[in-house]
């Protein structure tokens, strides 16, 4: 007679798996109350099965979302198929604490829900939960969203002062002038430059011409509104968009800005390097057919500027 005869039978496979396996699986009847509770669910929440079953799902966990749960699984009951809900629908549903670094960004274990009705005959008894853990899903997914944005960030900003690219700024322009003809208004721009700076890169460097340029982009952020886009046109040459803004208004922002520059030396590196801008300024009128139109008479008042002098303002005629 084997050793084994007359004790009672262990747990079969079957409950053997659902508590072996690696994702949180429970019972709940009509009531909420839980009818069963593996191992996973024991771990993660610090409750055992013995603690839970019999006992309201919510008396035991208050911090549940009791009304979307609830419909949940009132759901499965009423319909007798499966329902589901991600991660990206809802981050979690129970706090469970997860193993992954906080670098992740996550406060929560990230879960996958599904409801499985159980069937006797064609009665649904219970609603059978599990719960997967898709919290590295969930990160690596974060991780992408944020390398796409900041490749976008890169694509259209300038490398060297932070601000926005040529491109980037052209496509704003060109967004803002067919507002403008679509809904009439003022907008205006400027080009400008800084003087002589091939002699700023000849006589101290590249190195101090690039301090230069972006202390010129910090100095001009400075003072413009934020929400004007500015922008690095190529080498020493900056734009500034100014929606809604006529022409006056615009010299007044051009000598601003050109003050702003030209305040005072720029240190780069231990070595004072005085800085002047000539600026142009145009803006849009009937007979402009496109925004290169515009941005071709800023260039034409930035020209003016620099042949009666530099280190001034000067308007399209």
């Amino acid at each position: 007679m084997s050793d084994s005869a007359g004790q009672a039978p262990g747990p079969s496979l079957s409950e053997l798996v659902v508590e072996r396996i690696g994702l949180g699986i429970f019972v709940v009847d009509r009531d909420m109350t839980v009818q069963m509770w593996n191992r996973f669910m024991h771990e993660h929440s610090g409750l055992s099965a013995q603690q839970v079953i019999g006992r309201s799902l919510f008396d035991s966990f208050p911090d549940l979302p009791r009304a979307w749960l609830t419909r949940k699984v009132k759901s499965v009951f009423l319909l007798g198929s499966f329902a589901f809900s991600s991660w990206e629908q809802r981050p979690y549903v129970f706090r469970f604490e997860h193993d992954r670094p906080i670098t992740g960004g996550v406060d929560f274990m990230q879960q996958n829900c599904t409801f499985m009705p159980l069937m006797r005959g064609r009665e649904v008894v219970a609603v059978c939960v599990t719960i997967t853990d898709a919290t590295d899903a969930s990160i690596v997914q974060r991780e992408r969203e944020e390398a796409v944005a900041k490749l976008r960030e890169y694509a259209n900003h300038d490398g060297l002062t932070g601000i926005a690219n040529r491109r980037f700024f052209e496509s704003r322009l060109s967004e803002a002038f067919a507002r403008w003809q679509h809904l009439g208004g003022e907008l205006s721009m400027l080009l400008f430059d800084l003087d002589h700076f091939k002699r700023v890169n000849d006589e101290f460097g590249h190195t101090a011409g690039d301090a230069v340029l972006r202390e010129t982009a910090r100095r001009v952020s400075a003072v413009i509104p934020r929400e004007n886009t500015f922008g690095r046109f190529g080498g020493e040459e900056f734009a500034l968009l100014l929606p809604a803004t006529g022409l006056d208004e615009a010299m007044r922002i051009a000598e601003q800005v050109r003050i702003a520059i030209g305040s005072e030396p720029v240190d780069a590196d231990g070595v004072s390097v005085p800085v002047t801008a000539s600026c142009g300024v145009a803006s849009a009128r009937p007979g402009l057919d496109t925004h290169v139109s515009l941005v071709n008479e800023a260039d034409t008042a930035l020209y003016t500027a620099k042949r009666e002098g530099r280190n001034r303002s000067a308007a399209f005629a």
